[in-house]
């Protein structure tokens, strides 16, 4: 497809991060590489994006998409309140596969979906991922994946599921880890696990202490949380 571009060599993907700020700057949407699948991105402060990222997916405003950020400075720009045991997991965690959801800023003019005054904050553990979200900001990220389909671990798994949906896509080749990040909401005072992946529950409490699970969520994960399925697959 004439809209995909390379970034598997950092010396050579100048071209395709300049294809995909652009794209993301006119408001359509980019395929990207990341730590666990390949993901749709969009710009959080433009509803029409958001809402194709939505429609591209087949999902509703009830399932809001989570959002990626460069750095760990993006958790003050965009969170509220933020308590202390999140800055001690995203400094322990941060970029890989934690995903933190908190009160989301009162001030940021952005509609994500009916978050409920929330929103699930990550930093991905990826070169060119970081690299494009450096130069854009803060994304909306959701799984490539049409919904109630697998997730798309290489780029071309996401252009048969996406196809002429998306403005842009990024090959960074065979996305480097199939496990969904492991989510902690933070918006009850408490480190509450509502869904288990790349990091157990043993790691959470070596960082924090106890932590709380949601209902159905195992004390253990006995395997790789399925990255299709869950709250997100992100």
């Amino acid at each position: 497809m004439t809209n995909t571009f390379a970034v598997q060599d950092p010396g050579t993907w100048g071209p395709s991060l300049d294809a995909a700020v652009a794209t993301i700057a006119r408001g359509d949407l980019v395929v990207l590489p990341t730590d666990t699948v390949y993901g749709v991105g969009a710009d959080p402060f433009d509803p029409r994006a958001v809402a194709r990222l939505l429609a591209a997916k087949g999902r509703g405003r009830q399932m809001p998409p989570p959002v990626l950020v460069a750095n760990e400075s993006g958790l003050d720009a965009l969170a509220d309140q933020v308590p202390d045991f999140v800055r001690a997991l995203v400094a322990a965690f941060w970029p890989g596969g934690l995903t933190v959801i908190c009160s989301v800023q009162p001030s940021l003019a952005w509609d994500l979906g009916e978050t409920r005054g929330t929103v699930a904050l990550r930093m991905p553990n990826h070169p060119a991922a970081l690299a494009l979200l450096t130069r854009t900001g803060p994304l909306a990220v959701s799984s490539a994946n049409l919904t109630g389909h697998p997730a798309a671990l290489t780029c071309a798994d996401a252009q048969s599921q996406l196809g002429d949906s998306i403005g842009c896509y990024l090959d960074g080749g065979s996305a480097p880890g199939q496990i969904a990040s492991t989510i902690v909401d933070a918006t009850g005072g408490s480190a509450r696990v509502v869904r288990l992946g790349a990091i157990d529950v043993a790691a959470l409490e070596a960082v924090i202490g106890s932590v709380e699970l949601a209902p159905g969520v195992p004390a253990n994960s006995s395997s790789p949380a399925n990255p299709s399925h869950g709250p997100e697959a992100r």
